[in-house]
């Protein structure tokens, strides 16, 4: 299977080649830098067996498995898996001035075509990249295929948040002021405008939860924050899994 083979994700993957040099500084401006806190959040809950094996799916510039490497002590194994050149090359810069001792790698793939053996990984992660990715039934399965039994999926993701006196101010802000926010930051209104639209038009977490479930994973738990413009979704792929048909 090709690494991008869909027409949406070519056209995602040339947006976020784009928006590379101006990634990091846009997450923390429009997360007003609460992207770091719910992090923290998807770390904790992945971070749960000694000295593991983490994938990081759409690590982008590596903010997220950075972090955990960092989390972890020094102890396991960290691999960031992107589709986007630019994106890794500065995650590569990034690793030449990371002194921990789990030093993350960094590969160029799909996450609907994870080029990674079955049963490989202690926990898989993503930070913002649902709303992005033209099949998640697939990639959930493939999640799915090269987690251990055992094994933790967690995934970050933003949402319409629930309808409360927050979603108003919410829409206007994100959905009005977020693109002219990146047209002025990263001089891309169009990619912006993008990401806007992707959040607007996306599933709601309930949703993804029950795709979640239908991959094979078990025990899914579903944190909403900021009433759920942002949640977390957490699935076990079970000890003993019965192969899916």
């Amino acid at each position: 299977m090709s690494a991008v083979n869909h027409a949406r994700d070519r056209t995602v993957r040339s947006m976020f080649d784009r928006i590379s040099g101006r990634y990091d500084l846009l997450n923390r401006v429009i997360s007003f830098r609460l992207d770091s806190r719910w992090r923290g959040q998807v770390i904790k809950a992945v971070l749960h067996r000694p000295g593991p094996h983490i994938l990081d799916i759409g690590t982008g510039t590596g903010d997220l498995v950075f972090d955990a490497a960092k989390a972890s002590g020094g102890q396991g194994k960290f691999v960031g898996l992107d589709f986007s050149l630019e994106m890794l090359r500065l995650a590569q810069a990034k690793r030449q001035a990371f002194l921990h001792r789990a030093s993350p790698v960094f590969v160029m793939g799909s996450a609907m075509a994870v080029p990674f053996k079955g049963n490989t990984f202690d926990g898989a992660m993503s930070g913002f990249v649902l709303c992005n990715d033209s099949d998640l039934p697939l990639l959930f399965g493939e999640a799915f295929r090269t987690l251990k039994p055992g094994a933790r999926l967690v995934c970050l993701d933003m949402f319409p948040p629930s309808a409360t006196w927050f979603s108003a101010i919410y829409s206007i802000y994100f959905h009005c002021f977020m693109p002219r926010i990146g047209a002025m930051l990263a001089r891309d209104r169009d990619a912006y405008q993008y990401l806007s639209d992707s959040v607007r038009n996306f599933h709601p977490p309930e949703s993804v939860a029950r795709l979640i479930e239908e991959a094979g994973f078990q025990q899914v738990i579903l944190r909403k924050f900021l009433t759920g413009a942002v949640c977390m979704h957490i699935g076990t792929k079970p000890e003993a899994s019965v192969p899916r048909r």
